[in-house]
């Protein structure tokens, strides 16, 4: 015990315990923030279309944005739906909430959840508070595990728990807990189902009233990020004759304004196709609504739609009506959106689309796990993990000590870790050690994702996505040990063979 504590350093703090020699050199610059990264093989020599969503796919919006809604949708409530003036002293955290959490509303818990169902500890918010772990547990009836029946559906919306899984519910998130905090400081009964929808109500009201969209037209430059790598995109896919289709839930005086400032004034040329207004995800999977024209102000026209034209401008509609006019079908057509569940999710499963995920945290995330810090922290928790796991069956008194001091050591690391994203949350991607329920759609419903649409300059047009080939736990164990002497005993053939 004592040779393997002090060659692990058993007991010091994180930042020392993990020794130097430990980490691979050059080990720090292994992830690009600009990269594409693939879940399933996919060569984009084989798409012939491109479709995208507007809000957060191509146009990106500053952080601003979220004060902005969350500001707007708490004087609603304070104006609108009598709430306590009080809430007036709230202001956006940002921060706070990370995307993909699931909200409990009967319970009042804002938390994470991994693909496997479970609260990840100590990610629990009761507003602004975090609950205890004993208390979580004892709520879910002892256990950490929510029952399927209780977790959101298809679209993340479930009996009684909601998934959070749109951009935009950044500052809804923060704003529920907002007030909460405020009810149970103030020692204010509320009945929680009623919260809930008078908070989405109010978010709702930012967007449906069009009150979001006049911010934006007003300072584009301030609100939308990277408009000339967009332009690149585009014009560059167009100019290798790939057909470019727009599909968005926004208005059309809305996208027109903002992609004349990314693009260009004459932007629609880039495109075969643009539908504004389309109502998804309904437009995926509701046949009743058909497609209706535009002219270039953006006034309805009663035309009956028997062709899509290049050039024209459609409201409504739906996907069925759309492959039936374009005949564009399977996996020669990709299609890029930010949220999973509306944009995604049923292009991949019921039509065979191949998709592309716009996840714009991946930036901020992979340069966290680029950190010398982040490396080093997860590489002696490894070590420890790897301890704890071999060592375990030595049960007398000096071993369950040391067992117990690793397992401390271990905790700490963890909490640590996921400091470093966010001191709530965590990373969006990964519970401690598992992937996080958000993870697991982004992998289920996207064939690639990156942070950005320009991440594509850095790729041809043909080229070809491989997934990395990573270990399942039973091949784990001996994945590094095949992996060389796999090139030991290549070697030796190379060898044996240019002998005489």
């Amino acid at each position: 015990w004592s040779y393997i504590a002090a060659t692990f350093h058993v007991g010091e703090p994180a930042e020392t315990a993990a020794a130097v020699n430990l980490l691979p050199p050059g080990v720090c610059n292994l992830l690009n923030p600009a990269a594409i990264y693939a879940n399933n093989e996919i060569s984009l020599g084989d798409v012939e279309i491109y479709g995208f969503d507007y809000d957060y796919t191509l146009a990106q919006y500053s952080n601003l944005l979220h004060s902005m809604i969350f500001n707007t949708a708490r004087d609603i409530l304070i104006e609108q739906f009598k709430y306590p003036e009080g809430l007036g002293k709230y202001d956006y955290i940002p921060g706070f909430a990370i995307r993909g959490l699931h909200y409990d509303v009967q319970k009042s818990l804002l938390m994470k959840i991994d693909a496997f169902h479970y609260v990840q500890l100590g990610t629990a918010y009761r507003g602004l508070k975090p609950v205890p772990d004993e208390e979580v547990i004892e709520l879910y009836g002892g256990t950490q595990h929510i029952p399927l029946y209780q977790m959101s559906d298809f679209y993340g919306k479930g009996p009684s728990l909601k998934q959070f899984m749109d951009i935009f519910s950044l500052p809804e998130m923060t704003l529920l807990s907002s007030v909460i905090d405020y009810f149970i400081t103030h020692g204010i009964e509320f009945d929680q189902v009623h919260l809930y929808k008078d908070i989405s109500d109010a978010i709702r009201d930012v967007h449906v009233k069009g009150v979001m969209y006049k911010w934006i037209e007003k300072d584009l430059e301030q609100y939308i990020l990277h408009g000339d790598e967009i332009y690149a995109v585009l014009n560059r896919l167009v100019n290798h004759k790939k057909k470019l289709f727009l599909i968005t839930n926004s208005p059309f005086s809305f996208v027109d304004k903002g992609m004349k400032h990314m693009v260009g004034k004459n932007w629609r040329d880039l495109f075969d196709m643009v539908i504004v207004q389309a109502d998804k995800p309904n437009f995926f999977t509701d046949r009743r609504k058909p497609f209706r024209k535009l002219d270039d102000k953006g006034s309805l026209q009663w035309d009956k739609i028997n062709q899509l034209e290049k050039g024209k401008i459609y409201k409504e509609g739906n996907l069925f009506d759309f492959l039936r006019l374009t005949g564009w079908r399977g996996s020669k057509v990709l299609y890029f959106g930010d949220h999973l569940y509306s944009d995604l999710a049923d292009l991949m499963l019921r039509h065979g689309w191949r998709t592309g995920a716009i996840v714009p945290e991946l930036e901020t995330e992979i340069r966290i796990i680029n950190t010398e810090q982040y490396m080093h922290s997860l590489t002696w928790q490894q070590a420890l993990t790897g301890l704890l796991e071999r060592m375990q069956m030595y049960q007398d008194a000096e071993s369950k000590q040391v067992l117990l001091e690793w397992m401390k050591e271990r905790q700490e690391i963890r909490s640590l870790t996921k400091n470093l994203f966010n001191p709530q949350f965590g990373s969006i991607f990964r519970t401690f050690h598992n992937p996080t329920y958000f993870s697991r759609r982004l992998v289920r419903f996207s064939d690639i994702y990156m942070a950005s649409i320009s991440c594509l300059l850095n790729y041809d047009v043909n080229f070809t996505f491989y997934p990395r080939r990573t270990p399942l736990q039973h091949e784990a164990p001996l994945w590094m040990d095949q992996l060389c002497t796999g090139a030991l005993q290549a070697g030796q053939r190379m060898g044996a063979c240019s002998g005489p």
